[in-house]
């Protein structure tokens, strides 16, 4: 599986070091300045592209623009900072997903660049595409349906071209049928770009599990190349702290803020899986997860886990953490209440520095804290 990679530098050595650690990655690299990348990122697909901070403003714009997906894909993102105080703006304004402190070493661009490469895959076939030429109803907003073609289709959206121009950011109730499942497809989306002539992109949202787990057979059945899941695991990782509700996890390669993770608790035998939001990355350190609880059953299997770790004194927890999306569609920034400690300073993350949340970290743990290695 090849990937293509956009190095934003002027940097000689920056340039001689990553290009050959990308190679070993499998993943091409493109090199430019600032105005060129602009242009070559709405021109070009890339999967990757990594953007040297010696112009903040210029390499803000850059990242920004990666982040706008044009084409319809996911495009994970890479700050290479000399100054250690422009992290949050990094990460914050201008949307990086991950960061590489200068000087680079190897083995700091291995690490990073491996939960990377992780979620590229992860990005590849979630937005794999199937040509099609299926009839398609849109209702853009709650009005008169407007008839269209699908174009293609993936796990996550389509490409249609609609009778008239849709809009960026427009809500629109999609609905079509795909052969051989009864019932058909309706689900809501959000225009994520369009042209003049009507064609567009359409990211599916709260796609029904029933639907999805259809879709996802179908386009199995359908396309024999589709790119296969990645079954190893993709971070080695220390569970050092864990709720009912969250976990901090040390390890070298953290996955973006905002990101869908999947997590395989093991202890004895006793085996949990349960989905999660990064809520906190801390660059080559380690990341604290927000448990999504979908049903009353994940919630419960957490604290069952918790409570067979009390229960049997010694055991060390093992951990396998894999990427699901670089942008978790069940994200919610609305936080309620709540009595679990852990989760609310994940909360509240913004307001404090690393060694600050760290401080807070170690002085809510309790003598048994929970701590593994895999």
């Amino acid at each position: 599986m090849k990937f293509q990679a956009l190095l934003v530098s002027k940097d000689e050595e920056a340039i001689a070091l990553l290009s050959p650690v990308l190679a070993g990655f499998e993943t091409a690299v493109s090199c430019c300045g600032y105005p060129e990348a602009v242009c070559r990122i709405t021109e070009q697909k890339f999967d990757a592209v990594l953007v040297d901070f010696e112009d903040p403003h210029s390499a803000a714009l850059v990242l920004r623009n990666a982040g706008q997906m044009v084409h319809g894909r996911a495009c994970v993102s890479v700050a290479i900072l000399a100054d250690k105080t422009q992290l949050r703006a990094a990460l914050g304004a201008a949307g990086a997903n991950f960061v590489l402190y200068k000087p680079i070493s190897i083995e700091q661009a291995q690490a990073s660049l491996r939960a990377a490469i992780a979620l590229m895959k992860r990005e590849r076939r979630r937005s794999f595409r199937v040509p099609v030429q299926f009839p398609v109803q849109l209702r853009v907003n709650g009005k008169a349906a407007v008839e269209g073609i699908l174009l293609d289709v993936s796990e996550e959206g389509m490409d249609v071209l609609a009778a008239q121009p849709l809009f960026p950011s427009a809500t629109v109730t999609v609905q079509f049928a795909l052969p051989g499942y009864d019932g058909g497809i309706e689900v809501q989306g959000e225009v994520v770009w369009a042209n003049p002539n009507g064609q567009s992109g359409v990211r599916f949202c709260d796609l029904p599990e029933t639907h999805r787990e259809a879709l996802k057979q179908w386009l199995q059945a359908n396309a024999p190349e589709i790119p296969p899941e990645d079954p190893e695991p993709v971070s080695h990782c220390r569970l050092t702290d864990l709720s009912s509700g969250a976990c901090y996890v040390e390890t070298e390669s953290p996955f973006p803020e905002r990101s869908g993770v999947t997590l395989s608790l093991t202890a004895g035998e006793m085996e949990v899986h349960v989905e999660g939001t990064v809520r906190v990355m801390h660059p080559g350190s380690g990341m604290g997860i927000e448990f999504v609880t979908r049903t009353a059953d994940d919630g419960t299997a957490v604290s069952s886990f918790i409570n067979f770790l009390h229960d049997n004194r010694g055991t060390s927890p093992e951990l396998l953490i894999s990427p699901r999306s670089l942008s978790d569609d069940k994200l919610s920034e609305e936080h309620a209440s709540t009595d679990d400690a852990l989760l609310e300073l994940l909360y509240r993350h913004d307001s404090l520095t690393q060694d600050q949340f760290m401080q807070e970290l170690l002085n809510q743990r309790s003598p048994e804290a929970v701590g593994s290695d895999s």
